[in-house]
């Protein structure tokens, strides 16, 4: 009875092994990739699905781990911790990466450029965009994947800023950068301040408007209590990440999976621009009942940020031939939809 029982428990072990292996097999490749986000937001939920749905479709054989911002290094050393093999692929935020080459910025923001995410993406995807960020990720050991934007972010205000000439020493915080130096050509006065500060920093006084995230974003951290206000839709910045690999990694992938995470990418951008639209939405519907005015600016307005940008763009265009190409190319997609040159 006893061999008998050895033989069943040796064979129900073996038919585990065989046929239950395929659903529980090791992965043929494992990555771990560090994300700009902080975990439990919105962003890197929707990251958190990314990165299964990829095991998904291939299979099982590509095991992305997430990770949130600060996991394993910093927000801004993610492209050398990619290029070296400490992770093996991130979710950044390219314009982190200008202090490198000015091209990131131009790349991972272009302020004031386009009026819609889906605008840039068809700039990324069929106006040359994407060859142009890989032979710059290329250049720092990277393959770029493809670009993850979260839609166009708006400006939470203690009074209103209804044109340009509103902005004339409106104390604000605003990242280092392009988009400070943009705000100081149009009169503003931009403060450097962390983004955990902000909400003290509007409601001290301190700062009379933020440059942060999109209308839901803002609203999730309680700007809108204080600086009711917001700029929206939003029109002066539109970031978009970026999902890039170490070279290494990525070459010792089959073509099929290869093509598989660059359409997952697409996927990706698209959830994360809907979900955070969807946020938005929401605010929007409820803003007058909340006692929020949402300031919509006219396009005649935008044009004459935009025209102001664009004086930036250029002069971060002459600090590298990269950020010469990558502008140059921008410049001929926005004249083609008449966002730039002559008034429509």
């Amino acid at each position: 009875m006893r061999g008998r029982l050895l033989r069943a428990a040796a064979l129900a072990f073996v038919l585990t092994v065989v046929v239950g292996g395929a659903a529980q097999a090791e992965p043929e490749f494992r990555w771990k990739m560090q994300s700009l986000w902080q975990a439990g937001s919105i962003n890197q939920k929707v990251f958190e699905t990314f990165c299964p749905r990829v095991g998904e479709i291939t299979g099982g054989r590509l095991e992305i781990v997430p990770l949130p911002v600060g996991s394993v290094v910093a927000y801004n050393e993610t492209l050398d911790a990619v290029a070296v093999g400490i992770l093996d692929a991130q979710h950044g935020g390219s314009g982190y990466f200008a202090g490198k080459d000015a091209a990131f910025a131009i790349l991972g923001d272009l302020n004031g450029g386009y009026e819609h995410v889906r605008q840039l993406h068809m700039w990324l995807n069929y106006g040359g965009g994407i060859e142009l960020a890989r032979e710059l990720f290329a250049q720092y050991g990277l393959y770029y994947v493809g670009g993850v934007s979260w839609g166009a972010e708006s400006i939470p205000a203690k009074k209103p800023i209804r044109g340009i000439d509103d902005f004339a020493g409106v104390k604000l915080r605003a990242p280092e950068g392009m988009s400070q130096e943009i705000f100081k050509r149009i009169g503003a006065a931009p403060v450097n301040i962390p983004g955990a500060e902000v909400y003290t920093a509007l409601e001290r006084g301190v700062i009379e408007a933020a440059d942060w995230g999109t209308l839901g974003m803002n609203d999730d951290l309680g700007y809108h209590a204080i600086a009711p206000y917001p700029l929206y839709p939003g029109f002066h910045s539109a970031p978009m990440a970026d999902v890039a690999v170490n070279m290494d990694r990525w070459d010792a992938l089959p073509e099929d999976i290869k093509a598989l995470v660059e359409m997952a990418v697409r996927d990706f951008n698209r959830d994360m621009v809907e979900q955070i639209a969807m946020q938005d939405a929401t605010v929007a519907a409820n803003a007058a009942a909340n006692g929020i005015e949402l300031i919509n600016w006219s396009s005649e307005e935008r044009r004459k940020y935009r025209e102001v940008a664009a004086s930036i763009w250029a002069e971060y265009a002459t600090r590298s031939p990269m950020a010469q190409r990558i502008y140059d190319s921008h410049m001929a997609f926005l004249t083609r939809l008449g966002l730039l040159g002559a008034a429509q």
